[in-house]
């Protein structure tokens, strides 16, 4: 069986680096290629296009996507595809000839939404966010729109029923009315926002959990990380982490700032707050604890050791699917407090391996970090049973047979109808 998995990078942010350990873990059973735009990663089994040209195509792409969204100032600013530039994705996967597609983040203007259709092939699409049901945001925040034709896109500050997001809604409904997609979700959330979506409620959803290297993340022992990091032995790490941690609305940075303010008192001041994924900005806000920031780490132990090193890491996100920050930390023993939305409640079991707080309540996440530290010995028992439940049911190899079973039933089903 070939495999080819199409993601518009290799990179190890969100969806791409999912892709990518899926595209590794599938190795040992199937001969999968991975194609991307953007290639970051000395692996000779991700191919991307080669020359000047593809290099300053790759570059001018995102923005040339964007100039839609210009037509709208007063938008969000949040992520938002429209995907209407041309590409050259079928020719590419043509010349590696898989069996079965496996379409992940697609965005930054890579693939076309009218080139999905032409591809050929059976496509397994796993999505990483809501952007293939809605007429383009990544994530609708409270709009519901996607359940019918979009239009009136609170997130473009649009009051007209045609407007960018209905045009992209009818472009795919057009593109994609007789095409055989097989949806596969990472967390059970994702797939009910689908099934609810006009787009593909009639699609066949699957649930498949993103799957770790347990070998790499694991608990790493908190002494021995703290001395390779740099951080002090007698404070308790609470840590915060993300793409764009600090300029990431959605990932509730604004949201941790009123829970920690709320830790008064002694305890505050044996605790230590950590920033990954962002640098400390020019007007770093006060949390009332003392805070460090880490920037970007570019690498699985690197970033195993950090999780290693903390007691609590914390997940403020307003909407999100299956974060690897919240896997990862899990991973490696370090219990978890997030709101009670999205996916979190597929990785998180409250009180158990973490604490799931009340959607969008600061005061409740404050209650759950010191919950998570305030006993050692509650804590010990938390620690092991994050890293128990990767182990269960989060490993990629079990990511990787689960993906083995479906593109089997999926090429036996569709035996003699592509050519």
């Amino acid at each position: 069986m070939k495999v080819c998995i199409v993601s518009s990078s290799d990179g190890r942010a969100g969806g791409h680096a999912a892709a990518y350990r899926l595209h590794r873990g599938l190795q040992s059973k199937v001969s999968s290629t991975m194609l991307v735009g953007d290639k970051s990663r000395g692996d000779y089994t991700v191919v991307s296009p080669q020359g000047k040209l593809a290099e300053a195509w790759l570059n001018l792409a995102p923005n040339l996507d964007a100039v839609p969204k210009l037509f709208y100032p007063r938008r969000d600013r949040t992520t938002y595809s429209v995907q209407w530039l041309p590409d050259r994705v079928a020719a590419q996967i043509a010349n590696i000839a898989p069996d079965i597609i496996n379409l992940h983040w697609i965005n930054s203007g890579y693939l076309k939404v009218e080139s999905i259709a032409k591809l050929n092939k059976p496509i397994v699409w796993t999505l990483h966010d809501m952007w293939a049901f809605t007429g383009g945001c990544h994530y609708s925040q409270n709009c519901d729109r996607y359940t019918h034709s979009c239009g009136r896109c609170p997130i473009l500050k649009s009051d007209r029923d045609w407007d960018l997001s209905r045009w992209l809604w009818q472009r795919k409904a057009k593109a994609w009315q007789n095409l055989d997609l097989t949806i596969v979700t990472p967390s059970r959330w994702l797939a009910e926002c689908a099934a609810a979506s006009s787009l593909l409620r009639d699609a066949t959803i699957e649930v498949i959990p993103n799957g770790l290297d347990t070998q790499r993340y694991k608990p790493w022992g908190q002494k021995l990380a703290r001395e390779i990091i740099g951080l002090p032995s007698d404070k308790q790490i609470v840590l915060f982490g993300a793409v764009s941690a600090t300029s990431n609305a959605r990932k509730g940075y604004s949201l941790l700032l009123p829970a920690l303010q709320k830790l008064k008192g002694d305890r505050t001041r044996q605790m230590e707050l950590v920033i990954f994924g962002a640098s400390q900005p020019e007007d770093a806000p006060d949390f009332g604890i003392a805070t460090r920031y880490l920037g970007k780490f570019n690498d699985d132990i690197s970033i195993a050791l950090l999780y290693s090193a903390a007691d609590v890491f914390v997940a403020p996100s307003i909407q999100d699917n299956l974060p690897n920050t919240v896997l990862e930390a899990l991973a490696c023993g370090t219990p978890c407090v997030a709101f009670n939305v999205g996916g979190m409640p597929d990785m998180i079991d409250h009180q158990q391996n973490g604490y799931l707080a009340t959607a969008y309540d600061p005061e409740d996440l404050a209650y759950g970090i010191l919950w998570l530290i305030e006993d050692s010995e509650r804590w010990q028992r938390l620690s092991a049973l994050a890293s128990t439940k990767v182990e269960q049911e989060f490993t990629v190899k079990k990511q990787a047979q689960r993906y083995q079973k479906l593109f089997k039933n999926i090429l036996s089903r569709n035996a003699g109808l592509f050519n």
